[in-house]
C-alpha cells in the first residue's frame, strides 16, 4: 500500500533546502508525492514574517511544474495555532485506520517532541520519519531518544507494513539555507537569488515581504 508522506513547516519563506529535502524523501521513502504542509501559526515560534495566504502563494510558484511535490492547506484553512496531533487525526480519518501515514520532521525539532501538544498520541496516528540535521543531536537520556530507541526501525520497507508507529532516522544531503537567514538577508537589502526560486523572490519582491524594496535589483 503506498505511504502518505507529510512535510510541515512555516516555509516563511519556501527555498531550495525545503524542496530538494522534498525531493530526497520521495526518492529515499520510495513514494510518488510528498505533501507540503504549511502550518498557519507555529505555537513555538509565534507570528510569521508573511501571512499564511501570502506563504501559499510562495509555495504554489516554488512546486510549479514539479508533480512529486502537493501542497497541502489544511492547517492554513483551519486557522489558530497549528498543531500536529490535530492534522494527523484529520488525515487518519481521510485516509483509514490501515493506510501507513509518515510525517518527517528534522532531528532539532524532534529534541522537543515531548514538548508538543498530545505528544503520546501522535506514533499512535504515523510513522515518524527523522532527518539528521547538523548540532548537538538528541539527549541520551531525553524523552526522545528514549521514543527512537524504543520504536526505530531501519528500513522503508517496515514502514509499508503497518500504518503508524515506526521511527526511521534518514541522513539525506541537505542544503544549509535557513528560512531566517533569507528574510534577514532581503530585509538587509541584499539578494536571495539563487537560494530560494526565481519566482519565489519575484513575488516576495511584487509584495514587498520581509523588507524587499519592490524597486532592487533581482
Amino acid at each position: 500500500m503506498p505511504m502518505h508522506v507529510i512535510y510541515g513547516g512555516t516555509f516563511d519563506p519556501i527555498h531550495h533546502g525545503h524542496l530538494r529535502l522534498a525531493i530526497e524523501l520521495c526518492d529515499r521513502l520510495e513514494v510518488d508525492r510528498v505533501s507540503l504542509v504549511p502550518c498557519h501559526i507555529p505555537p513555538h515560534r509565534g507570528d510569521t514574517g508573511a501571512s499564511a495566504a501570502q506563504r501559499l502563494k510562495l509555495l504554489e510558484l516554488a512546486v510549479q511544474g514539479e508533480p512529486r511535490l502537493h501542497i497541502d492547506d489544511r492547517e492554513l484553512r483551519r486557522g489558530g495555532a497549528s498543531y500536529t496531533a490535530d492534522t494527523l487525526r484529520q488525515l487518519r480519518r481521510e485516509l483509514g485506520a490501515d493506510h501507513p501515514l509518515v510525517m518527517v520532521v528534522g532531528t532539532d525539532a524532534f529534541a522537543g517532541f515531548d514538548r508538543w501538544r498530545e505528544w503520546e498520541s501522535i506514533p499512535e496516528l504515523s510513522h515518524i520519519v527523522v532527518v539528521r540535521r547538523p548540532g548537538p543531536g538528541l539527549d541520551p537520556e531525553g524523552t526522545p531518544a528514549t521514543l527512537l530507541a524504543k520504536r526505530k526501525v531501519e528500513d522503508v520497507r517496515s514502514l509499508r507494513t503497518t500504518p503508524a508507529g515506526c521511527v526511521l532516522e534518514l541522513d539525506p544531503p541537505l542544503l544549509d539555507i535557513s528560512a531566517t537567514g533569507i528574510r534577514e538577508r532581503i530585509a538587509a537589502g541584499r539578494s536571495p537569488r539563487y537560494l530560494i526560486p526565481d519566482s519565489v523572490w519575484e513575488e516576495i519582491r511584487h509584495q514587498g515581504l520581509y523588507g524587499a524594496c519592490p524597486e532592487g535589483n533581482f
